[in-house]
C-alpha cells in the first residue's frame, strides 16, 4: 500500500507503528530517526523500520507518509526541520495528545501542497520508550483524526485506510473539540494521578507503610503517573488553559463533596456515590479509547500448563475470536478465573456454551 513511509520519534507510539506497517505489509520501507542511536539501532532489531535514518531529513526524502511521534513541545521544530525535504503530495501527521495550537502551527509551516492531518491514537502505556513497542498497540484502538477546512479530502481518506489496516478505529473531531474531550478523560486523571502520588510520597516520610499498602484499587488508580515527564510537561503546557477550565469545575465538585462530609450528610453522600456509580458503569469495560462495549464472560480454569492454549483452541475451532482477555485472580497449583471479552453478543453466548460442553465453568461478567 505504501512504498515508503518515515517515523521522526521511536518510542512506544512510534516504534508500535512502525512496527504495525511493516509486519502488517502495509509499508515496503519505513525510514526511522530518533535523535537517540540506541532507539534507533534497537526499532531496527525489533521490526520497527528497515531504514536507519542518520536525519530527520533524511528519513521523510521520498516517503508518502511521515509520522511524527515526538513531545508536542518540539512538532513545530521539528516540522520546520523538515518541511523544505517532504515530497509533494505527501501526507503528514503526528501523534500528539493536544491538537488545537499544534494543528494551528503546523499547518502554517508546511507548504500547501503537503497535506498535514492532526493525529492522535487514544492508546498507550505507563511504559515508555522503544523496547515497550507492541506490534498490536494499536489493535480496536481509538485513533482520533483532526482535519481542518484546509484538509485534503483525499488524502484524509487515504490516511483513514492506512490507520484501519493496522488495526485502529478512527474517528474524526474538530481540534478544539478534540482538546477538550481528551482534557477531561485523560489530561485530568493523570493530573490527579501526579497529585495522588506526591500526597503519598509526603505522608510516607511519616508512615512508612503507606507504600506497602498502596496496591490494587490505588495502583490501578495512579498507574498513568509513570507516564513520561517530558511528554506530560508539553501535554499540559500545549492544553493549558483547556486543563485549568477543567481543573476549576474539579475543586467545585472536591468542594462540594467536602461539604457533604463536613456536614455528615449521609443521604448527600449516598446520592453522590450512587450517581457516580451510575456513569461509572456505563463505561464500556476494558475499552481502548472511545469503542463500543465488549461483550464478556468469566471462565474459571484449573492452574495448569496450556489451559489459556486450550480455551483459544476450542474456541477457534468453533470460529470463535476471542478479542480480549485478562487473567482476573489466581491461585497458584488450584485455578483461577479469566475475563474474555467477544465483539458481539452472539459471539459470547456461542463461546458460553462450547466453553460449558468441554466442562468449563463459565458465565456473564456482570
Amino acid at each position: 500500500m505504501i512504498k515508503r513511509a518515515a517515523i521522526i520519534g521511536l518510542g512506544l507510539i512510534g516504534g508500535s507503528l512502525g512496527m504495525a506497517l511493516l509486519q502488517g505489509k502495509i509499508a515496503q520501507e519505513v525510514a526511522g530517526y530518533d535523535r537517540e542511536r540506541k532507539a534507533l539501532e534497537k526499532a531496527l532489531e525489533m521490526g520497527a523500520i528497515n531504514h536507519l535514518a542518520t536525519s530527520s531529513q533524511e528519513a521523510v526524502q521520498g516517503a508518502e507518509l511521515v509520522i511524527l511521534a515526538v513531545p508536542v513541545g518540539v512538532l513545530p521544530s521539528v516540522a520546520r526541520e523538515i518541511a523544505p525535504y517532504l515530497s509533494p503530495q505527501a501526507i503528514v501527521t503526528d501523534t500528539g495528545s493536544t491538537k488545537a495550537k499544534v494543528v494551528h502551527e503546523l499547518e502554517t509551516i508546511f507548504p500547501s501542497s503537503i497535506t498535514y492531518i492532526g493525529g492522535h491514537p487514544m492508546t498507550g502505556s505507563e511504559r515508555a520508550g522503544i523496547s515497550a513497542a507492541d506490534r498490536y498497540l494499536l489493535e480496536n484502538a481509538v485513533y482520533i483524526l483532526t482535519p481542518t477546512t484546509r484538509t485534503s479530502e483525499e488524502a484524509l481518506s487515504r490516511l483513514k485506510t492506512i490507520l484501519t489496516a493496522l488495526g485502529a478505529r478512527v474517528i474524526c473531531l474538530p481540534p478544539e473539540k478534540h482538546d477538550w474531550v481528551v482534557g477531561v478523560v485523560s489530561h485530568l486523571p493523570h493530573f490527579l494521578a501526579v497529585s495522588l502520588m506526591h500526597m503519598v510520597a509526603r505522608y510516607s516520610l511519616e508512615h512508612r507503610e503507606l507504600l506497602m499498602l498502596a496496591a490494587g484499587g490505588f495502583r490501578d488508580t495512579t498507574r498513568i503517573a509513570s507516564g513520561h515527564p517530558i511528554m506530560w510537561r508539553d501535554i499540559y503546557l500545549s492544553n493549558a488553559q483547556v486543563l485549568l477550565n477543567i481543573l476549576e469545575a474539579w475543586e467545585q465538585e472536591i468542594r462540594r463533596l467536602a461539604t457533604l462530609i463536613r456536614e455528615h450528610d449521609g443521604q448527600g453522600l449516598l446520592e453522590a456515590l450512587e450517581y457516580a456509580r451510575s456513569w461509572r458503569n456505563q463505561i464500556p469495560a476494558r475499552q481502548k479509547g472511545l469503542l463500543p462495549t465488549l461483550h464478556e464472560i468469566v471462565i474459571t480454569v484449573p492452574d495448569r500448563p496450556g489451559v489459556i492454549g486450550f480455551v483459544g483452541q476450542i474456541l477457534g475451532q468453533e470460529g470463535i475470536n476471542i478479542s480480549d482477555i485478562e487473567i482476573l485472580r489466581v491461585r497458584e497449583g488450584e485455578g483461577g478465573s479469566i475475563r474474555l471479552g467477544f465483539t458481539s453478543s452472539s459471539a459470547a453466548e456461542q463461546a458460553l456454551q462450547v466453553l460449558r460442553r468441554h466442562g468449563i465453568t463459565a458465565r456473564w461478567r456482570e
